[in-house]
Order: structure tokens, then sequence, then C-alpha cells
């Protein structure tokens, strides 16, 4: 895998696959294996995404990170999310990680807006 460094990121692709990695070690060090409860999932979302904001500019400055994070009690119900964007497909990005425990599932939702033309 390349690594990141400077103010550029040549491929996307490589941003997204470091993201993936960044994001997964996140979840896993804000929630870890903490059962599900109610009273403190705004806490774990709030630090979830303000520690991915922190990483992804850490990587790299030459983008815009917009990141959304949903944690859900695993009951049984569906869980069903989409995104959609209009952008620029070389130069922006997105990804999507998926994490789960023995009781909730955390969705988190990454994406990256190239301030270069």
């Amino acid at each position: 895998m390349e690594e990141i460094s400077g103010e550029e990121v040549l491929n996307i692709s490589v941003c997204v696959v470091v993201s993936n990695l960044s994001i997964l070690q996140c979840i896993q060090s804000i929630i870890g294996e903490e059962s599900y409860r109610q009273d403190t999932v705004n806490q774990w979302t709030a630090k979830i995404v303000e520690q991915a904001l922190t990483l992804l500019v850490k990587q790299t400055k030459s983008y815009k990170y917009i990141v959304s994070c949903a944690v859900m009690q695993k009951s049984g119900a569906g869980l069903h999310t989409a995104n959609s964007c209009y952008w620029d497909t070389v130069t922006d990005g997105s990804c999507t990680v998926k994490w789960e425990n023995r009781t909730m599932y955390c969705v988190v939702s990454v994406f990256a807006v190239s301030l270069t033309p």
C-alpha cells in the first residue's frame, strides 16, 4: 500500500483504503467490546466522527471531509442506509465502514471532496 504524505493525494483509492483502516481503528478504540447502552450512544457517535475527522485531516489536507455515524442495537431489526453524491469521480471519493460487536452495529460514511479543481 502506498503511503499518504504531504498536501496532495494522487490516488483517491489509496485514500479510501487508508480511511477504512483509520475508521475501523477509531470505532474499535471508542466502542470496542462495550455493550449497547442508549444513554452513551450520542457520546460514542460524537467521538467517532470527531476522531475520524482528526485522523483524516492528518492524512491529507487537500480534501474537505464529511463524516456520518450511525449506531444501532442488535435486535433483529433491519438497518438500511444509502448515500449519493454528484461530484468528480476522479478526484473525490467515499467509503462506508461497517463494524459490529455482540450487541450493536456501527456504520460510518466518509465523503472526501477535493479542494483542487
